[in-house]
Parts: structure tokens; sequence; C-alpha cells
């Protein structure tokens, strides 16, 4: 099992930075290293929501395919992912802090395949890549806020209907 925690701090409200940092709609538009976003669940972002992810990794375009697990707005968010033999789980976090707030994204995969364990002792190879992804996804976001870019708001949030 490998485990990354990636965290930046963000001048603004936690919930200024839930808002970016949980709309899947604008993401795309607002992280350079995403292709393309289809959300392929009806209703409101929340538990059950399911979206493909469209990036170039390692100059080829992957598509994987998340679920949102655990929806809570203003303080985080889990998705799951089932990705070349492996689970993967991510908690993407919004915590008040002294000059705004901090956005910590928290992976953690498991091999479940024969092939995902054999290839896990070269894990950490993808390790480094896979860090400085998440980081430039989040640094991403971090500037369209601090920018003063369009902050959306998630009217159809289940907590807030």
């Amino acid at each position: 099992m490998g485990k990354l925690n990636v965290s930046v701090d963000v001048a603004a409200t936690p919930e200024q930075a839930w808002a970016v940092y949980s709309d899947l709609a604008h993401a795309a538009d607002r992280i350079k290293g995403i292709e393309r976003i289809e959300i392929i669940t009806d209703g409101p972002i929340g538990v059950g929501t399911k979206w493909r992810e469209t990036r170039i990794m390692m100059k080829k375009e992957t598509t994987e395919e998340m679920e949102i697990t655990e929806w809570v707005p203003n303080s985080h968010y889990a998705v799951h992912s089932d990705s070349c033999g492996s689970d993967f789980t991510c908690v993407m976090r919004v915590t008040p802090a002294d000059a705004g707030c901090t956005v910590t994204m928290d992976m953690e995969f498991k091999p479940r395949t024969f092939m995902a364990k054999l290839m896990t002792p070269l894990g950490w190879l993808m390790t480094g890549v896979m860090k400085k992804c998440i980081l430039g996804d989040l640094e991403d976001l971090k500037r369209h806020i601090e920018a003063g870019g369009a902050v959306a708001t998630h009217a159809a949030d289940p907590a807030s209907a």
C-alpha cells in the first residue's frame, strides 16, 4: 500500500476554497493537467457522483473513472478509483488556517491484482510523478482563487438543498 500527502496554503476562506476545489464542472478549465471531464451521473454533486477524467500522462492520453464516496461540504470529500489493478482513494480536505485555509489531498493506493502487486516495488518511481501532478493541480486552483477567478457555488449540494 502506498500513501501520498500534498498540501497548499490558500489566501481564501475555507468556503471559497471548497467552492473551487470541489467544482468538477470547471476543473478542466482551471487545471492545466486535465484535458476534459465528463460527469456521467445525473443530479447534484455528492456521494455517488461519477465522472471520467482525461489527462495526458507520460505523453499518452489516459482516462480514469472516479466516484465520490464521501461528501461533507466546506470540509472534505473522498473519491475512489480502480486503476491499473489498484484501488485508489483520495481525500480532499479544506481546513481553516491563519491566513485563509489549507487544502490537503491525501491519497492511498492498494494493489489488487497479481500484476499490480508485482509492480509494487517499482511504485516509488511513480510516487514522485503522482505527487508532482497532485501538487500542480492544487497550485492551479490556488492561483485561480488568489487571482480573483470565478468561484462557483454548489447550489446543488445535497447539504444546501
